[in-house]
């Protein structure tokens, strides 16, 4: 009996101190969940969230930057620099939602985030960039219908954006295309010297010969290469088959036409587009000028050789073009180019594919007022001609790293060319040497 007593009081007093504990528990347990709410709030207010549960939101992007190595027979130097406008480093936010099945709504929200500008260095600034360091690369909503395709309308990527260059499959797209990113803003030399325009003022590899009239830009190639406040409308896909068109304000419009597929062992890719162009950008007085543009990609997937090609041309209706001092000194030249690479896309290490190219390309009148305008013995008298070429060939490799998701390149361009005039003058001008290596990391 005793024995069984004293079980009972232990029981009980475990009891006791049970219901103590627990009532203690309760009484801090409203300071423990405040903290928690408190700490919640906290990660809640540093954490990306949707605003609703309809609409589906998707962060995406990549970081990349290279060192640039240059050097125009008189200077040379490095530089640390992103991979250019529409390029660089960004951040997107993508969602849609689901009206009824078959239709979606949805939105794009682009922001760069461009360090230096590749486009915009030279000798005399190494910390140049063409935008601001952040800004809204493309700002639209959407509607897609799986059956009748898919409109668009904000600032956008238009039907002809980067159609030609789109195409490239071989993974070496960023670190190598037709566009002269590093080095359009590089002032040219002939002789050692810089062409000066006629106030003295040094004039740029894309200013002087690799001059888009389409749009005003010295970038070389993807003449209408920049997104633009548009109305875009995307067929559904046919047999690989596609087209899209748009409409821009004050005025543009384009057309575009795509293609990508697989037989035997062989992936090909084919793209085409005509814009036409009559917003003057800066240096055309008068814009009347159309742009047509093709790019091809072919790849044997089994051995990994592929080739890469792409053509343009302008056709600029004897747009006006004044040079530096205001006076009309000719027309805005038609002009064409074209560009190849080729190479070897191979995973011979379990990193991922490793990408081994050469390229060449030629640009043909595609030279500037200020140029043809120069101190070098073309004169002043107005509606003057030319004819130029730039012309620029390279090598390169790219490694891939599956696991991070990452792109490292070491690239190597040589960039020379000339300008004629109808009186007699010409300009030889001094090679520009590039060298890059860099990386890409995508999240």
């Amino acid at each position: 009996m005793q024995k069984y007593s004293l079980s009972a009081l232990v029981a009980a007093g475990l009891l006791a101190g049970a219901m103590t504990t627990g009532a203690n528990a309760a009484d801090l347990g409203g300071n423990c969940c405040a903290d928690l709410e408190e700490r919640v709030a906290e990660l809640e207010a540093t954490t990306a969230r949707k605003g609703n549960r309809k609409v589906s939101l998707t962060i995406s992007g990549w970081v990349a930057e290279q060192v640039l190595f240059w050097d125009d027979g008189v200077e040379s130097n490095a530089y640390i620099t992103g991979t250019g406008a529409t390029l660089a480093s960004h951040f997107k936010l993508t969602g849609q939602a689901t009206i009824a099945p078959g239709y979606q709504a949805g939105y794009v929200l682009h922001v760069e985030t461009a360090s230096v500008d590749p486009f915009a260095v030279n000798q005399n600034n190494d910390d140049a960039t063409l935008f601001p360091s952040v800004s809204m690369l493309q700002s639209y909503w959407f509607i897609n219908s799986e059956r009748m395709g898919k409109l668009s309308l904000g600032q956008l990527s238009q039907a002809s954006d980067n159609t030609a260059i789109l195409v490239d499959g071989s993974g070496s797209l960023v670190p190598a295309n037709w566009l002269l990113i590093e080095g359009s803003s590089f002032l040219m030399r002939s002789n050692g010297n810089f062409v000066n325009d006629i106030f003295g003022n040094p004039i740029s590899w894309g200013a002087g010969v690799a001059k888009c009239h389409h749009t005003g830009l010295g970038i070389a190639a993807d003449c209408n290469g920049l997104p633009l406040n548009a109305i875009r409308y995307d067929s559904p896909a046919f047999g690989g088959f596609s087209v899209s068109a748009s409409w821009g304000e004050d005025d543009f419009w384009d057309v575009a036409a795509r293609y990508a597929g697989e037989f035997n062992g062989v992936k090909i890719a084919i793209a085409a587009a005509y814009s036409h162009q009559s917003d003057e950008p800066a240096g055309i007085a008068r814009q009347d000028s159309g742009y047509f543009q093709v790019g091809a990609y072919v790849q044997h997937v089994p051995t990994g050789l592929f080739v890469y090609g792409a053509y343009g041309h302008e056709d600029n209706n004897n747009s006006a073009m004044p040079a530096v001092d205001g006076f009309p000194i000719g027309f805005a030249p038609d002009n064409d180019h074209y560009y190849i690479k080729a190479g070897l896309r191979r995973k011979w290490t379990p990193l991922g594919h490793t990408v081994a190219y050469g390229e060449f390309g030629s640009y043909n009148d595609q030279y500037g007022a200020d140029l043809l305008d120069a101190s070098t013995g073309f004169g002043f008298v107005g509606g003057r001609t030319a004819s130029s070429e730039m012309r620029t060939w390279g090598l390169g490799v790219v490694q891939e790293i599956d696991a991070a998701a990452m792109s490292l390149w070491l690239t190597y361009r040589n960039v020379d060319g000339e300008i004629t005039g109808d009186t007699g003058g010409r300009i030889d001008l001094d090679t520009l040497h590039l060298v890059k290596a860099g990386a890409m990391i995508n999240f």
